[in-house]
């Protein structure tokens, strides 16, 4: 899991400055991506993290990441503060509080990989919006979080994070397995980019659609739908930031169409339960950050 790329700093006057590091994923597919971020001199904000398919663990590098349900949790005394988070499925946006400098790396992990690399299934996160690190990993994850908070190189800190996590990988027996039925649903669900039908999907799996529900939701923690959805939210959010990044409007229509939305609206309704926001309120919100390369790479809390 080396570093691929070191996006542009982007700087406000002479003192903030943005970095993201890109680092290409061990093999495997557990992790879907890694990124490396670091900020100074940055004005303090409230930030957006956004559901995905993908659960979230990120290790701080610098004060502990404060969250919460909403804006007033967050900034209030009632947020969880922890130096390494771990989240899972969510259907509604976390609110991420940005100091003036932050730095850490954070990780976008395969739900059906969290036995694996977390000791759990993903559905033991559901219904927390965080999960302290140590709680899930256990005590060793401080000490990893010493090890790549002592490394000068953002490829130093990825080839230690990556031997962690190999090793875990390694015991993974101690949390059971997938059942291959759910792992087959989530790969037609993933190849049909959340447009197909349950109808299908329970075809597909030869498992019928309440068994095939709540043996899903057991291991993830949502239904196939809520994946699905998830999923094309995915997609489409991808697409959005992509026209915003090459500096055009994007498309809603001819976005909603490409990635199997029912109409434009069904798209809307869905950027307004997973960001708050419409469409074009969102891309407001978050164009500089889009333009400063903390959109792409799978990660959705975008530090």
């Amino acid at each position: 899991m080396g570093p691929t790329a070191v996006d542009t700093a982007v700087r406000d006057g002479d003192a903030a400055s943005r970095e993201f590091v890109r680092a290409a994923p061990p093999p495997g597919g557990g992790v879907v991506s890694a990124v490396g971020y670091r900020s100074r001199g940055r004005r303090p904000a409230l930030h957006r993290g956004l559901p995905s398919p993908y659960l979230t663990l990120i290790f701080s590098l610098d004060g502990p990441v404060t969250t919460g349900r909403t804006p007033a949790e967050a900034t209030g005394p009632d947020a969880v503060r922890t130096d390494i988070v771990v989240g899972g499925l969510h259907q509604s946006p976390a609110y991420v509080v940005q100091p003036e400098h932050e730095a850490g790396i954070q990780l976008a992990v395969h739900p059906l990989a969290a036995r694996a690399l977390l000791g759990l299934p993903a559905a033991e996160l559901a219904g927390q919006l965080v999960t302290d690190g140590t709680d899930v990993l256990g005590h060793i994850a401080a000490d990893v979080r010493e090890r790549l908070r002592e490394q000068d190189a953002w490829s130093d800190r990825f080839a230690f994070l990556n031997a962690y996590l190999a090793r875990r990988a390694a015991d993974a027996e101690r949390a059971g397995a997938v059942r291959p039925e759910v792992g087959e649903a989530w790969a037609w669900l993933a190849r049909h980019r959340g447009a197909g039908t349950l109808r299908g999907l329970s075809a597909h799996v030869a498992l019928s659609e309440r068994r095939l529900s709540a043996l899903f939701r057991a291991e993830t923690g949502v239904t196939p739908k809520q994946a699905a959805r998830l999923m094309r939210f995915q997609h489409a959010k991808a697409a959005v930031v992509r026209a915003v990044a090459a500096g055009t409007r994007p498309d809603l229509a001819r976005i909603a169409a490409d990635r199997g939305y029912y109409d434009h609206s069904h798209l809307v309704r869905d950027f307004q339960q997973y960001t708050g926001l419409s469409p074009s309120a969102w891309v407001a919100e978050e164009c500089r950050n889009i333009q400063a390369g903390g959109h792409g790479g799978g990660e959705d809390w975008d530090a």
